[in-house]
């Protein structure tokens, strides 16, 4: 696991997350378990979520759980999965939301969504990596202590964010989050097991147009 990925910006910020007690003992874990099962996503996009969306550029924050634990879906972004992977059960109702919320959106061939993060959306899984085939499996390494602690850093450091929280473990999340400074936005998870609305949330647009309210960009949200 590398760090190699980052800029300067996320590694001054982080710099005093990654010398603390737990940190090495979560990389060793980590490395460990490269080492001796198949892990996903490759070690190369642990940090991709961060490599791809600069500091200073977060305008909207996604929270995942963990990510995918089947072969070639992972690709550190939290819902993305690789070009050529079929798209996931809830990343088709993510655009099946994104049809009916935002105008002229269509459906991409493609699950692969870096073009929204290189627009400043962080897609943040909160453990960022999983044994092949065991979903969970590295959530007691320490991943949360970290991703918590990057959580909190946006919303203390940053104004105007607009953070996605997605199902009760995502929602569980809120209580890092300044919501005086910050739009939070919940619904139910788009996983079709999940039980509450997720369609007709219209978050992607509510998203725009607090950022436009902000002077913010808004996020071009069509992969086609």
């Amino acid at each position: 696991m590398s760090l190699k990925h980052l800029n300067q910006e996320w590694n001054d910020l982080l710099k005093d997350e990654f010398e603390k007690a737990y940190y090495p003992k979560l990389t060793e874990s980590v490395n460990q378990a490269y080492k001796t099962s198949v892990v996903y996503p490759p070690a190369k996009f642990v940090f991709n979520a961060l490599a791809l969306c600069p500091f200073h550029a977060i305008k909207v924050v996604i929270i995942g759980q963990d990510p995918y634990h089947g072969y070639g879906q992972a690709n550190g972004l939290s819902f993305s999965v690789n070009d050529g992977i079929r798209k996931p059960p809830s990343l088709q109702n993510i655009f099946k939301e994104l049809e009916t919320d935002i105008p002229g959106f269509k459906i991409p061939d493609s699950g692969n969504l870096e073009a929204w993060a290189k627009q400043g959306v962080l897609m943040l899984n909160a453990v960022l990596t999983v044994q092949e085939g065991l979903p969970g499996s590295h959530k007691a390494f320490g991943w949360e202590m970290f991703t918590d602690a990057l959580i909190k850093l946006i919303s203390d450091k940053k104004e105007h964010v607009v953070f996605l929280l997605w199902g009760n473990y995502a929602i569980s999340k809120s209580a890092l989050i300044d919501s005086s400074k910050h739009l939070v936005l919940t619904a139910a998870h788009p996983s079709p097991l999940a039980r509450g609305a997720f369609f007709g949330s219209k978050h992607f647009s509510k998203a725009n147009k607090y950022l436009i309210e902000n002077s913010l960009s808004p996020i071009n949200w069509n992969l086609t």
